[in-house]
């Protein structure tokens, strides 16, 4: 699907701690700067903030986000309020981030901040089909599943975004809503089924799905687009091999994609504001000098 793009020097993905200190640098440096985020993360059900440094009293979790969100507003980032559906690598360099409302932002480096994933659900033989039948990329692999029977697990934006790139090539495509219902009304071609997954079957590779009401459904291809789009969703889209469910990144917060950054909880660190913080402003500083030397 095409999306009409506006152009930034740097995305951020993600408004919460990491991300809008990252931005903060971002913006003093005299870049074009996008901040792009949907809720607060796990700052949401924080009561009260008082190990931080500065703050002249305890300060809930939504409103420390609110405020940073504030500050990078001022400084000139412009700020999105929604859920970002892909991060895709551009032929010319940079990257595409499109947006569930529609349009899309375009730039030429990227941070990843959108905090800890959420633990998958536990589905039997979920992780064990993963590579031979399980994926989480539907732009990556929907060719491999041309006119093959195929389900996208999930009820959101983000799972309409999969379903939607499968469509034009998958024989079948099934929608799997988890116990859920859809956000969205899905075409006519599309089945779907409301039940929870139990588990997954097939001997070297997926063959079905078992659901709750004790249905058995043929498939070759299982999506998983449960939810928002996690840093190690869109981590996974463009080929990078987490560890441990984190995002691996080197020392200055560089993942090994020229123009990725990472920053924040999604890289494993210690889940304090002050760690996310710092690691958002040491990838703004590298995304500083990316853009500077014109890589």
């Amino acid at each position: 699907m095409e999306h009409k793009h506006t152009e930034y020097d740097a995305v951020v993905i993600g408004h919460g701690p990491a991300g809008c200190s990252a931005a903060l640098y971002l913006c003093r440096a005299g870049l074009k700067v996008a901040v792009v985020g949907k809720d607060h993360g796990a700052l949401a059900n924080a009561e009260k903030i008082e190990n931080y440094y500065g703050l002249p009293q305890p300060m809930r979790g939504r409103d420390l986000v609110a405020a940073g969100r504030r500050q990078c507003s001022e400084l000139g980032a412009v700020l999105y309020e929604d859920e970002v559906l892909a991060l895709d690598w551009q032929e010319n360099g940079g990257y595409l981030v499109p947006l569930a409302s529609g349009g899309a932002i375009a730039a030429r480096a990227a941070l990843l901040a959108t905090g800890k994933s959420v633990r998958a659900p536990n589905i039997e033989g979920l992780s064990d089909f993963e590579g031979r039948g399980v994926s989480y990329c539907a732009v990556c692999d929907a060719f491999l599943y041309r006119d093959r029977p195929v389900a996208v697990l999930g009820g959101g934006l983000y799972a309409k975004h999969e379903m939607e790139a499968l469509l034009p090539l998958a024989g079948q495509v099934t929608l799997l809503t988890h116990g859920a219902e859809p956000a969205f009304d899905p075409p006519g071609e599309v089945i779907v089924h409301r039940e929870k997954l139990l588990r997954l079957e097939g001997e070297k590779k997926l063959a079905r799905a078992q659901l709750s009401g004790g249905q058995s459904i043929d498939i070759d291809g299982l999506f998983v687009a449960l939810g928002q789009a996690t840093a190690a969703d869109l981590a996974k889209k463009l080929g990078l091999r987490l560890n441990d469910g984190a995002i691996p990144v080197g020392t200055e917060q560089q993942t090994s994609l020229p123009g990725l950054f990472a920053a924040g909880d999604c890289t494993g660190t210690f889940p304090q504001v002050a760690f996310a913080v710092a690691e958002g402003a040491r990838a703004a500083l590298a995304m500083i000098d990316y853009l500077r030397s014109g890589s």
